[in-house]
């Protein structure tokens, strides 16, 4: 067998608000953040704060109308992604 190389991987999340998608930023709750929404179902309106890949702070607003799906997948590991707004990234395209 020849040299296998070892590929780092992380799990990224993408939360769908009415149809457009956000990828999580990692140090994201993600059970917190379905109570979260759950909580703003009940109410007429009420915005939720999150942080996405980019590091960049992202607030949605959320009424008994909203469409919200949740999916995971298996990526690559990214050492930028660490949820810190105070270090934003350009995200996936990033060339710098």
């Amino acid at each position: 067998m020849g040299n296998v190389e070892t590929v780092q991987t992380m799990v990224q999340i993408e939360v769908t608000f009415d149809g457009r998608g956000f990828l999580l930023a990692q140090d994201q709750d993600l059970a917190d953040l379905k109570h979260r929404i759950e909580q703003a179902l009940t109410t007429s309106g009420t915005f939720i704060d999150l942080v996405v890949v980019g590091n960049r702070k992202l607030s949605v607003l959320i009424t008994p109308r909203s469409h919200v799906t949740i999916t995971e997948a298996t990526v690559p590991f990214d050492a930028r992604d660490t949820g810190d707004i105070d270090s934003p990234f350009g995200g996936y395209y990033d060339l710098l």
